[in-house]
C-alpha cells in the first residue's frame, strides 16, 4: 500500500515543477516598462487673428409692404402669379373703374360750366368797365360785376381740382407693385368688396436682406470705437457650414435693452441670386476691427477634466504631460490658447486616448497646412497590391 502511494504522487509534484518553472519569466516580464504609445503630434502654432464673435439672429427684408387699394370698390381682376417676381409698376389688382369713369365725366362737365360761367362773368365785367367811364352803372354794380368774375375764376379752380381727384381715383383702380421683389399669395379674389384697409397681398424686396442679432455689453463696448466699414461681418444659413456669405454692418442702435443687456445690431447682404428669405434663422459671425497674435493648436487636441481643459504636450523626452489651458475662440478648427501653452510646443492631437500623463509616448509629427491643421493623411494601399502574390506551385 505504501509503495503505491508513492508512485502515485510523482507526477503531481512533476507537473508543478514544471508550472512553477514556466510561470518564472512571465512574472518578470509583467514587471518591465511600459511599451510607448503611438500618437500623433503637431506644433502649437502663433499667428495674427481677429477676435470673432458668433451670434444668432434672424433675416428680415430690407423693404415690406402690405398692399393696399386707396379707393374702395370690386376686384374686377387679378393680374400676377402667387409667389413670383414682379417688377415695380407692375399690374397687381384692378379694381371696377366705372363708377371712377363716369365720376371723372362728372368732373369734366362741371370744369366745362364753370369756365363757361367765367367767360360771361368777364364779358360782362369788361362791358360795365366802358360804362362806368361815362357814369351808366353805379360803382357799386361795378364791383358786384368784379366780385361774380373773381368767384367764377375760383368756381373753374374747384372744377380742376375736382377733376383731377376723380382722375386720381380712376387711376387707382389699377393697383401696381409699389417695390420690385417677391409677391405672396391674393389675399382677396375677383368679386370681392375692398376698402383702403383691406390688405390685398404682401410684397418684400429681394436685392438685399437684413440680417438682426444682438450684442452683448462688452462686445459692444469693445468694438463701439471701430467704424462700420473695419467690422467684419459673415453669416451662414441653418444648413450651410461656416460663413460663406460677406456683408458689412449698417446699423446699431442707439441704446442697450436694460432687460438684456444687449443691443441691438444690423447687418446687410446682397440677395441677387434670392437666396435668402426673410424669417431664416442665421448664424452671424462678427470679426473686430484690430489683429492681435495668438497661439493656436487644432481643437481636437483639447480634452475636459470636469470644469477644465487641457492639452497633452510631448516633452523632449517623449513623456506626455498634463497643460491646463484656457481656449479662446475657433478659427476654422484651430482654437485660441489664452493661456497654458508656448508657440512650438508638441500638443498630442491624435491618439489622444491612448496616451496618460506621465507615459513615455512613440509621437509621430503631423504634416500641417498654412493655418497650422494637421493634413489627413493619404489612404493606404490596398492589400492585395501590397502584398506578394502567393506561389502556386
Amino acid at each position: 500500500m505504501t509503495t503505491r502511494h508513492s508512485f502515485s504522487l510523482l507526477p503531481v509534484a512533476v507537473v508543478a515543477w514544471a508550472l512553477a518553472g514556466c510561470g518564472g519569466p512571465a512574472e518578470g516580464q509583467s514587471h518591465g516598462a511600459p511599451q510607448a504609445a503611438p500618437v500623433g503630434v503637431a506644433a502649437a502654432v502663433q499667428r495674427p487673428v481677429r477676435d470673432m464673435e458668433e451670434f444668432t439672429g434672424r433675416l428680415e427684408a430690407v423693404e415690406s409692404v402690405d398692399v393696399r387699394p386707396r379707393i374702395g370698390g370690386t376686384i374686377d381682376k387679378v393680374h400676377f402669379r402667387e409667389g413670383a417676381l414682379v417688377r415695380a409698376g407692375d399690374m397687381l389688382f384692378t379694381i371696377d373703374p366705372r363708377p371712377y369713369q363716369a365720376e371723372v365725366a362728372r368732373a369734366e362737365a362741371q370744369l366745362a360750366s364753370a369756365q363757361s360761367q367765367s367767360e360771361l362773368a368777364r364779358a360782362e365785367l369788361a362791358r360795365a368797365q366802358k360804362l362806368l367811364e361815362s357814369k351808366a352803372v353805379s360803382r357799386q354794380e361795378f364791383d358786384q360785376l368784379t366780385s361774380g368774375a373773381r368767384t367764377s375764376d375760383a368756381n373753374i379752380k374747384a372744377a380742376e381740382a375736382a377733376l383731377r381727384v376723380a382722375r386720381l381715383n380712376l387711376e387707382y383702380t389699377a393697383v401696381r407693385a409699389p417695390i420690385a421683389g417677391r409677391i405672396s399669395r391674393a389675399n382677396i379674389t375677383t368679386g370681392n368688396l375692398v376698402d383702403d384697409k383691406t390688405v390685398l397681398t404682401t410684397l418684400v424686396a429681394q436685392a438685399k436682406v437684413y440680417a438682426y442679432f444682438d450684442a452683448s455689453e462688452q462686445t459692444f463696448l469693445r468694438l463701439r470705437k471701430a467704424t462700420a466699414d473695419q467690422l467684419q461681418v459673415k453669416m451662414g444659413l441653418a444648413n450651410e457650414q461656416g460663413f460663406p456669405h460677406v456683408g458689412k454692418i449698417d446699423f446699431i442702435d442707439n441704446r442697450l435693452n436694460p432687460q438684456t443687456g444687449a443691443i441691438r445690431l444690423r447687418a446687410v447682404f446682397d440677395n441677387a441670386k434670392s437666396e435668402f428669405t426673410p424669417g431664416l434663422f442665421a448664424r452671424v459671425q462678427l470679426a473686430g476691427a484690430t489683429e492681435r497674435t495668438v497661439v493656436m493648436t487644432p481643437d481636437r487636441a483639447l480634452g475636459t477634466d470636469q470644469s477644465k481643459k487641457f492639452v497633452l504636450v510631448v516633452d523632449d523626452k517623449n513623456v506626455a504631460g498634463y497643460r491646463e489651458v484656457r481656449p479662446g475662440p475657433l478659427y476654422d478648427g484651430m482654437r485660441v490658447i489664452e493661456s497654458g501653452l508656448k508657440p512650438g510646443e508638441l500638443v498630442i492631437v491624435d491618439g489622444l486616448q491612448r496616451a496618460r500623463p506621465g507615459m513615455p509616448v512613440a509621437p509621430e509629427k503631423l504634416a500641417l497646412d498654412e493655418h497650422g491643421m494637421p493634413v489627413p493623411k493619404a489612404p493606404n494601399a490596398p492589400a492585395a497590391q501590397q502584398a506578394p502574390a502567393a506561389d502556386k506551385s
